[in-house]
C-alpha cells in the first residue's frame, strides 16, 4: 500500500470515525470463509457495517478524530474488525447471538456515546443498553400508566358510589 493509500485509508477512518456514535472493535480471526460470509450477512441484516481495518491506520484515524477514544487504541492488537451502528446494543446482540454457533466474535472493546467499554466480559452490559425508541417507549408507558389509573378510577368510583347512594337511600 503506497503513502497516498494509506493516508486515503486514514481520512476515510477518520471520517467514519466521526459520524457514528457506536463503534465495536472484534477479533473475528480463526472464523472459515463461510462463518464469516454468514456473520456479514447477519450484519448486513442488522443494519451493521462490518469492515476490517489495519490496526495502524485505525490508530492514527483515532488520533487524528475529535473524540476521545481513551483505552481503545490499546487494544488494537491482532485481528480487528471495525462495527458500525446506528442502534447502540445492535452489535453486541449481533456478537452474542452469533456466538451461540461459534466462539468468535470477541469483543475487543466498544465507543457508545461517549462511553468506552474494554473487554469481552462488558459483552451482557452492551446487549442490555436500551435503544432510544426502546427508551422513548417506557417513558410514553410510564406517563399514560398515572392518567390510565385515573380514568379507571372514575369510571369504577361512578358505580360505587352509585351503590353506595342507593344502599343508604333504602336505609
Amino acid at each position: 500500500m503506497t503513502r497516498e493509500e494509506k493516508a486515503t485509508v486514514i481520512k476515510d477512518l477518520t471520517t467514519q470515525l466521526a459520524d457514528s456514535t457506536t463503534i465495536y472493535l472484534a477479533d473475528i480471526s480463526g472464523l472459515d470463509a463461510g462463518t464469516t460470509s454468514d456473520l456479514r450477512r447477519a450484519c448486513f441484516k442488522a443494519n451493521i457495517k462490518l469492515a476490517v481495518v489495519k490496526n495502524t491506520l485505525l490508530s492514527k484515524a483515532m488520533d487524528a478524530s475529535e473524540k476521545d477514544f481513551g483505552e481503545l487504541p490499546e487494544v488494537l492488537k491482532g485481528n480487528t474488525s471495525l462495527m458500525f451502528s446506528e442502534v447502540a446494543n445492535a452489535p453486541a446482540k449481533l456478537i452474542k447471538n452469533f456466538r451461540k454457533k461459534s466462539k468468535k466474535p470477541l469483543l475487543k472493546g466498544a465507543f457508545v456515546q461517549e462511553a468506552i467499554y474494554i473487554g469481552d466480559e462488558n459483552l451482557d452490559a452492551l446487549v442490555s443498553i436500551k435503544s432510544k425508541e426502546e427508551m422513548i417507549g417506557e417513558v410514553i408507558g410510564l406517563l399514560q400508566s398515572p392518567a390510565k389509573n385515573v380514568i379507571s378510577g372514575l369510571k369504577s368510583g361512578g358505580g360505587k358510589l352509585a351503590g353506595i347512594l342507593k344502599t343508604l337511600s333504602e336505609r
